[in-house]
């Protein structure tokens, strides 16, 4: 550990170090708090997002598992994902994934020799595809917001802890020992002073 200097120019130093750990301290704290409300939101959104995707899952399985037999083509090739299209938003200082589009592999099938109701369970399919690139993509911002959140976090207890506390204990110490020196500087004077004015006084009894 550096052992702070005890003079007028360390001193100057750690109230200049403590003026802008004061300043900046609020604006981590709000990034803070946009982030840990972020991540609020973000943890409904996924409740949500399953919750549809296990509605879209539960139409699909029942619709897909009737029609395998039937029709003889495995409908899970229907919603094979080809791409995923996102886009990204800066909060909080965080770039954030968004759903913006999603791509499938082609899925062929004979129009007049297959049911015309095939078209209905291959939408809903792809629905829940859809919903489940959802809840992923909303996973992974949720996943960027904490790991953001918790960098934040370990600033701001640095600051609030550690490095205002530290700076202010500095700034009292060298006070109080510049102070002592003043103090002590005084004495010296007072004492150098009544020596002058016994000389004098002894010269002139002389």
């Amino acid at each position: 550990m550096t052992e702070v200097k005890l003079t007028k120019n360390a001193l100057r130093s750690e109230q200049v170090r403590l003026n802008q750990l004061e300043k900046y301290l609020p604006t981590l704290q709000l990034k803070k708090a946009m982030l840990q409300t972020e991540v609020n939101e973000v943890r409904v959104e996924i409740l949500r997002l399953e919750e549809r995707f296990d509605e879209a899952r539960l139409t699909a399985t029942h619709s897909g598992g009737l029609l395998n037999e039937r029709v003889g083509l495995n409908l899970t090739d229907a919603a094979k994902v080809k791409h995923v299209d996102k886009e990204y938003e800066n909060i909080a200082g965080v770039d954030i994934p968004l759903y913006k589009g999603i791509e499938f592999e082609p899925f062929d099938y004979p129009l007049f020799s297959t049911p015309a109701w095939l078209d209905v369970t291959v939408d809903q399919l792809r629905e829940m595809a859809v919903a489940r690139v959802k809840v992923l993509i909303a996973q992974e911002k949720k996943a960027a917001l904490e790991k953001e959140l918790r960098e934040v976090s370990i600033r701001v207890n640095l600051f609030e802890k550690n490095l205002i506390p530290k700076s202010k204990r500095n700034i009292k110490k060298i006070k109080i020992f510049l102070g002592d020196q003043e103090l002590a500087a005084v004495g010296q004077a007072k004492v150098a002073k009544a020596k002058i004015e016994q000389r004098k006084h002894a010269s002139r009894c002389d």
